[in-house]
């Protein structure tokens, strides 16, 4: 489901405005609808693939991949040479994913692994051309400083849900939106990063490593 960011309008008009959906996208879209799993939704998905592509990401972390939406987009646009890693800690998930993968056609590109992604990312050699970052929100500062030092210079750090259906404009109040505010804030401080905050459906950071 959309954010709260947009006129109700407006963002209609962008989601209608989008083109279809092949046949394995649109069963994931309606299984995450019925199934309330949240996945990025095909406006946030065309705009990670399009940065992927234009940095030439070939090399790809997933912290939190769920049932594998954005696994997918990811994966075709690094292109049959690149690797994404998928994470997440529910054994469904990570079943569901390797299925849908495979309908897609990218399993060949995708290392699967089941746990904690600020845990697995420790466990993965080497550096990141794009980290997309989408756990439980009060880990989202963690995150960050675990992920900062695997990516390359240059490298995209991507976040979702960075305006929390606009709640972090206001006093928080829960541990969700305290730990969004502080990764906001950290993104922005940082001397290593630039970062811009695009308000689409709940708010994606897309921060370029200096």
């Amino acid at each position: 489901m959309a954010g709260e960011i947009l006129n109700p309008a407006v963002e209609e008009y962008l989601y209608r405005m989008l083109p279809e959906r092949d046949p394995v996208l649109l069963e994931m879209e309606q299984y995450a609808k019925e199934h309330h799993v949240p996945i990025i939704g095909p406006a946030v998905a065309r705009m990670i693939y399009m940065l992927a592509q234009l940095s030439g990401a070939r090399r790809i972390f997933e912290m939190g991949s769920a049932i594998g939406y954005s696994t997918v987009w990811l994966a075709r646009a690094a292109g049959p040479g690149g690797r994404v890693f998928y994470t997440d800690g529910g054994e469904e998930n990570v079943r569901k994913a390797k299925d849908y993968c495979q309908r897609a056609g990218v399993t060949r590109r995708v290392s699967f692994l089941h746990g904690d992604a600020l845990e697995l990312i420790r466990t993965v050699p080497g550096k990141f051309d794009l980290v997309f970052l989408d756990v439980d929100k009060p880990q989202y500062p963690a995150a960050l400083h675990v992920a900062l030092p695997r990516l390359k210079h240059g490298g995209l750090f991507i976040t979702d849900n960075t305006l929390w259906s606009g709640k972090v404009a206001g006093k928080s109040i829960d541990a969700a939106t305290k730990a969004i505010q502080a990764l906001n804030a950290e993104m922005h401080e940082s001397k290593q990063l630039f970062p811009v905050i695009v308000p689409l459906r709940d708010g994606v950071t897309v921060c370029r490593k200096l």
